[in-house]
């Protein structure tokens, strides 16, 4: 049995629904951050949950990998089939089954798009709310955990997902879940694949929680002369019990970076980004309220957003973050980490890995999801350069012993992938060896994105 008889067998089977061409070879084997180009041997377009069945009984067969692939806009190597076999691209699997206004769900296959489902469903007042910026696969959010800007008030994918349909390692189709918002029986296998990085099975479908389109929304930016200002301000608003949709900080780096990307003309000390959704009373009183909180922590140069047009343009720069971090490092790539720690230590946190970015004379931007503690940092390195890789390395090293210390996690939504198995020990100790059984349980062939998320067995 090898990967090429695997390979052979599926052509047989799948015709034109398999490519070996250079071109798609390579297109899958690229990452838009520092891992290196790894192309799979061959790249499978499913058109239905039947195709996923025989691609993966065929594969199991001959103990060939298999990689689910979404948008492949994941920051930690996800999506790379680094050891080697079938790339199961579903680019073709975007189709929305069913919309339930009166449920408030809807049912989707996992190539749709967030962007997608919501231009879908734009005239039923409901949206989709899960939000990490790039258009990515509902599939590969729900694989990778994803949450985003609005995760502070809408919650991330593991809150907004109600059943799941997966195909696991032998082939079978399993069900998890229902359309009923609640349960009290089995075991919980949708939160179970949910972050799982297709390591478990291969999510083909989803019932996805659906919100009101809120009546109003205005958006607003501010800036302070301190990191601790603006964070300081943000815990005072949590506490304070206001329902904000959006609050995002940037550091002085990340404003420099904006103003280099898209011109943004902003002054280059620590801002907010902030949205509020509502009623319009309801929006205005979120805007005073915390409006007074700011003055009292130093903000200045308070401006609004109030249209469309303007939202959209602000919120298009803050998701075009990892470009503008890369326009700041004159082009090199970026490595992208982020951590998650509880609020009242986020300020610590953030000003210690400016002091490591500095101590280690790395160019690094910040920017954080801060009103449940996660935040970014985009680091410019040259992945030609060995001694700038391996101080990106102690970099983000340092910043996950700092989270840890910290009562926090070592990525709050960028999950583990390649990147980060190195510091699954110490978060986890020896619960990582349920995790290997469970992994080995579900798939005793490791043929399911293998080299994923969970260290080799003599990596401490």
């Amino acid at each position: 049995m090898s990967i090429k008889s695997a390979i052979d067998a599926l052509t047989a089977q799948l015709g034109d629904k398999i490519s070996t061409s250079q071109a798609d070879l390579n297109l899958h084997g690229q990452n838009e951050t520092y891992f290196p180009n790894t192309p799979p041997d061959a790249v499978a377009y499913p058109a239905s949950t039947e195709d996923v069945c025989t691609i993966v009984k065929t594969c199991a067969d001959h103990s060939c990998p298999i990689t689910p692939v979404g948008a492949a806009s994941s920051l930690e190597g996800q999506h790379l089939a680094t050891a080697g076999g079938v790339s199961l691209d579903f680019r073709d699997m975007n189709q929305v089954l069913e919309v339930s206004p009166e449920d408030l769900n809807c049912v989707v296959q996992a190539g749709v798009t967030r962007k997608g489902l919501n231009q879908y469903i734009r005239n039923t007042g409901l949206f989709f709310p899960v939000d990490p910026g790039a258009d990515a696969s509902m599939g590969g959010m729900a694989a990778t955990r994803a949450s985003g800007t609005t995760a502070v008030r809408y919650g991330t994918m593991r809150e907004n997902i109600l059943a799941l349909e997966a195909v696991l390692a032998d082939g079978t189709v399993i069900r998890t879940g229902s359309a009923a918002r609640k349960a009290s029986n089995g075991y919980d296998l949708t939160h179970l694949l949910i972050g799982s990085e297709g390591t478990l099975g291969i999510i083909t479908e989803l019932t996805l929680k659906l919100h009101g389109l809120p009546e109003a929304t205005t958006a607003a930016t501010c800036r302070f002369e301190t990191v601790d200002d603006a964070v300081n301000c943000v815990i005072a608003t949590i506490q304070c019990g206001i329902p904000m949709a959006r609050i995002e900080l940037l550091d002085h780096m990340m404003v420099r970076g904006f103003n280099k990307y898209s011109d943004a003309g902003l002054p280059e000390v620590p801002h907010l980004f902030l949205e509020f959704h509502g009623s319009p009373a309801a929006v205005e009183d979120q805007r005073t309220a915390f409006s007074e909180i700011a003055h009292e922590y130093g903000a200045s140069g308070w401006k609004t957003a109030d249209t469309t047009e303007d939202r959209t343009a602000l919120w298009a720069m803050r998701h075009d973050a990892h470009y503008a971090s890369a326009a700041l490092g004159n082009g090199k790539h970026i490595w992208p980490t982020d951590v998650c720690v509880p609020i009242s230590k986020l300020a610590e946190a953030v000003g210690q890995a400016q002091r490591d970015a500095e101590k280690l004379g790395l160019t690094a931007t910040i920017v954080g999801h801060v009103g449940d503690g996660n935040f970014h940092a985009g680091l410019s390195v040259d992945p030609n350069d060995p001694a700038e890789m391996k101080r990106a390395e102690q970099f983000t090293g340092d910043l996950c012993k700092t989270a840890l210390r910290l009562g926090g996690t070592v990525s709050g939504e960028h999950g583990i992938g390649l990147g980060k198995q190195r510091y699954m020990q110490a978060e986890h100790g020896d619960a990582l060896t349920p995790m290997r059984a469970i992994k080995a349980a579900l798939d005793p062939k490791n043929i399911l994105n293998p080299g994923k998320m969970l260290p080799p067995t003599n990596e401490k």
